[in-house]
């Protein structure tokens, strides 16, 4: 008896404090991601109180979609383009900024401050900046470049969103190399110094082994982020011009609440989901590869 009430109050304590966050993991993330895998076998149009089983008819409708897979195409080309740059530009301004600079701990926090700013207000922003700023500067300073607005033109509206995803995301990722740079051993480096190394070979044979943790954890969040990117997209080009740069969550976004196609909208919601595990998993099973290797 003494063990069983022992037992019991181990299993109180415990549901006392991870109770109310397993309870919230429990209503906000695990039902309604099971209940939206139910409803891409029904035919609900997202307003009506009743709907029917279809079966698996939700799924070949996805695979009929040719303006799903054609934003998925363009997600995937935003995705791979906003990493690298995500990732290049985020680890120079670590490495700038841990070299010991007056100031640096200023530029650091200045840098980081894009990725407080929501994507809705971000994008207006930079909707503001594109179409006004950019096109008094360009016409007052005679440069046709700038003269009309990027968002007007397909090619650059998609150049448009890659350089606002860069701009907002690089700062968060710099935090993260520079954590890393800071557990790089001084020694080492400094021995490689004395043995002749210069600043190139230090950084491919030395610097780079030792940062691939922080690129695992950067090209993670990096490639969910851009994956899953609506809000920056809905309020700086609007999937526009002529559906140019329509990613692919606004466009299930648009299946499911505007086209009054529920039940198809969360069946590619939920192909999506297993397209971007499989390829993050992908990345993360070869990173760690290399980091064994390093």
């Amino acid at each position: 008896m003494i063990a069983e009430k022992g037992a019991w109050n181990r299993i109180r304590s415990r549901l006392l404090f991870t109770g109310p966050t397993l309870f919230a993991f429990l209503t906000v993330m695990i039902i309604p991601f099971f209940y939206g895998i139910y409803l891409t076998f029904t035919n609900w149009d997202g307003i009506s109180t009743s709907h029917s089983l279809v079966g698996f008819s939700n799924y070949g409708e996805v695979f009929k979609d040719h303006v799903f897979w054609k934003s998925f195409g363009l997600t995937l080309k935003y995705v791979f383009i906003s990493v690298i740059l995500i990732n290049a530009a985020a680890f120079a301004l670590a490495y700038a900024l841990s070299r010991g600079m007056k100031g640096q701990s200023l530029f650091r926090a200045g840098f980081f401050v894009p990725n407080l700013v929501g994507g809705i207000v971000l994008g207006f922003i930079w909707q503001f900046i594109f179409s006004n700023v950019l096109v008094y500067f360009g016409t007052k300073a005679d440069i046709p470049f700038f003269s009309a607005s990027w968002l007007a033109d397909p090619d650059k509206a998609f150049w448009s969103l890659i350089i606002v995803t860069v701009w907002q995301y690089a700062g968060y990722m710099m935090v993260i190399f520079v954590a890393g740079l800071m557990s790089v051993p001084g020694d080492i480096l400094e021995a490689a110094s004395i043995d002749g190394a210069n600043g190139w070979t230090r950084m491919r044979k030395m610097i780079l082994p030792l940062m691939i943790p922080s690129f695992i954890v950067t090209i993670f969040l990096s490639l969910q982020r851009c994956f899953m990117v609506y809000d920056l997209n809905l309020t700086l080009t609007k999937g526009g011009p002529f559906k140019s740069t329509e990613m692919v969550s606004m466009h299930v976004y648009e299946k499911a609440f505007l086209s009054r196609d529920y039940g198809v909208g969360q069946a590619e919601a939920f192909v999506l989901f297993l397209l971007v595990a499989g390829i993050t998993l992908l990345q993360v099973y070869f990173s760690k590869k290399l980091e064994v290797e390093a």
